[in-house]
């Protein structure tokens, strides 16, 4: 079984639910109210994605970093 590394993005929304999402994967994402449920379900969720065989997600991605930036408006 070949392995492979993802980048996961997590925010927690307004509601303090915590979603992921899977950048070089589209439409990968999922969401649980805690961060074990998460993980969880990421992975099952990158699974998923890979299982399609049509579309080639297995791109080499380098992660750099996040960012926030504070704007005044």
């Amino acid at each position: 079984m070949q392995k492979h590394r993802f980048t996961v993005l997590i925010e927690k929304d307004e509601d303090g639910i915590y979603v992921a999402s899977v950048p070089a994967l589209p439409g990968c994402h999922t969401q649980a109210n805690n961060l074990d449920d998460l993980e969880a379900r990421i992975k099952e969720v990158i699974k998923l994605c890979l299982a399609d065989k049509d579309t080639d997600y297995l791109k080499t991605e380098t992660f750099v970093g996040v960012h926030q930036i504070e704007v005044a408006i």
